[in-house]
């Protein structure tokens, strides 16, 4: 048991409370309020000094086994030109001698000198061994001569791959994927997840909704996630990207969707998100839709029906109309008065789309990040988008119609920042979508929880729930929004312990820890 007193603590419930004191007791929150009550003044006491205290905060979409992978290679989102990629991937080479693939994330046509994306000749002059660079949105790659010569004839014989390029987009993207997922160690993910989830917590990320399952052999991928977050210190909600609903429901899994499999569309980066009008830099072009209608009602159809909660991505303002018209097929089928039923990104959501979105209760999970992207910047919006740009992420308009709204970073495409993606909300690039700093935390916390089915233990700091919180060393609700972007996370708790990101690990000690909380979950505590 543990006291924390002379805080400036933010319940962000539904109708928000401001306290000072919480008592914890077995990694639970069992008093809130101004004073210490006579039953715990025996109990530890932790001194806040004033500080603001906030639940956890959450993030509702992430790739994290692939998060976690790019964590531990080469990420050149940052380099300045080819020459300084060549350097980044030679000296992680150098550094590991026994690499015989080289996966890396991030490459920009907005961010390198050259002003262009990187073609197979560019990787050939950085490296002999098999390389794939990812495009820094997640949705398109590309391969060097080495690893090319490897692809099997589906990769090659796909119409997204182009052999003299290299790159892969659309199926070819996710075909090529999943064969160069089978050459990356088990223990090389496993370790990455643990440092990934660390450096998560510590920047005050406690609770994950991670979308996992792109092509490994018998899914071994979310059964190690499943089995992974049992020992890590995150709370994860894990949704399996597939339509096979048979084999969600073998695992006795409740939640279906995600991108690949579940991508109606493409995005704007490879400007093949689907769009009702053409890109205003080539009209002619309006995107792709990865299924018809009736393939993703009969989907929806069959995953509601048993009892799924479902999520998919779409981005163009067609995408984000073909889910809500096949969410409403599947409810007219079999009506559920709770699905929570979730559209990723809804980049693009004209009005009407929002008000049909409210009307069949759909939960968004979008990412704020995506209004200020150095990979992907304004300029380059507005010359595919035209006026359409200053639309992106009508955040005031969906919360005003009603509907829930939670946050994510899409990781690894950006990487997680809760406290720049509060700022981005409440300094949205059009003023007229900008929400209240209370509401930008409640997208990161209580309907982040609401959004996975989770606010009976997680999302805000409420008697009962667990004792996840956020030490800053400013209040966000007392400052002004612009100033925001500057808070510190200072400390996390997890039920109720500071988490510190440096405390030994061993993957001997994290198959404990997963031991340890098998047991617990046997024993129904």
């Amino acid at each position: 048991m543990r006291v924390f007193k002379n805080g400036e603590f933010i319940s962000c419930e539904d109708e928000n409370r401001n306290f000072s004191v919480l008592v914890e007791d077995k990694g639970r929150i069992v008093y809130t309020g101004d004073e210490v009550p006579v039953r715990y003044q025996s109990a530890r006491v932790t001194d806040f000094k004033g500080k603001c205290v906030v639940p956890v905060f959450s993030d509702t979409h992430m790739h994290f086994e692939s998060y976690a992978l790019f964590q531990s290679t080469v990420d050149v989102r940052d380099c300045e030109n080819f020459e300084a990629m060549g350097k980044a991937l030679n000296i992680y080479i150098e550094k590991h001698p026994k690499t015989k693939f080289l996966p890396a994330y991030g490459c920009s046509a907005h961010t390198v000198a050259e002003g262009r994306l990187p073609e197979r000749s560019d990787l050939d002059q950085m490296t002999n061994l098999p390389l794939l660079i990812v495009k820094y949105d997640g949705h398109a790659a590309v391969a060097n001569s080495a690893l090319i010569s490897q692809f099997p004839d589906d990769v090659k014989n796909d119409e997204g791959f182009c052999e003299e390029t290299g790159w892969l987009y659309q199926n070819a993207f996710y075909k090529g994927v999943n064969f160069i997922t089978e050459k990356v160690s088990p223990l090389k993910i496993l370790d990455g997840m643990y440092k990934a989830a660390g450096k998560l917590a510590s920047s005050g990320v406690g609770y994950i909704h991670t979308v996992e399952g792109v092509g490994y052999k018998n899914d071994i991928d979310i059964d190690t996630m499943r089995i992974a977050a049992k020992g890590l210190p995150n709370h994860f909600r894990i949704y399996f990207q597939t339509m096979n609903v048979e084999k969600v429901a073998a695992r006795k899994m409740k939640c279906i969707g995600g991108c690949f499999s579940l991508a109606l569309d493409g995005c704007f980066g490879s400007e093949d998100a689907a769009l009702s009008e053409g890109y205003a830099n080539n009209p002619e072009n309006k995107g792709f839709l990865a299924y018809t209608q009736e393939e993703v009602n009969d989907f929806c159809i069959r995953a509601n029906r048993a009892g799924m909660q479902i999520t998919m991505h779409a981005i163009g303002d067609v995408a984000v109309e073909q889910a809500l018209n096949a969410y409403e097929a599947a409810l007219k089928d079999t009506p559920r008065s709770d699905h929570r039923h979730i559209i990723i990104h809804a980049d693009l959501i004209p009005e009407h789309l929002q008000e049909k979105a409210a009307k069949l209760g759909i939960y968004i999970a979008l990412q704020p990040a995506f209004l200020d992207w150095k990979q992907e910047p304004e300029s380059y919006l507005n010359t595919i988008l035209g006026n359409r740009a200053s639309k992106i992420l009508p955040l005031r308009s969906m919360l005003d119609k009603g509907i829930i709204l939670s946050a994510g970073s899409d990781a690894p495409c950006t990487l997680p920042d809760p406290i720049r993606s509060i700022y981005l909300c409440c300094n949205h690039p059009n003023p007229a979508q900008s929400v209240t700093p209370l509401e930008a935390l409640k997208m990161h916390t209580l309907w982040a929880a609401k959004t996975g089915f989770d606010e009976d233990d997680h999302g805000s700091l409420t008697d009962g729930k667990y004792a996840d919180f956020v030490v800053l060393d400013k209040n966000p609700l007392k400052i002004p929004a612009e100033d925001i972007k500057d808070i510190r996370v200072l400390a996390t708790y997890l039920q109720g312990h500071r988490f510190d990101e440096n405390q030994k690990y061993s993957i001997a000690g994290l198959a404990g820890k997963i031991a340890a909380s098998a047991v617990k979950d046997k024993l129904g505590h």
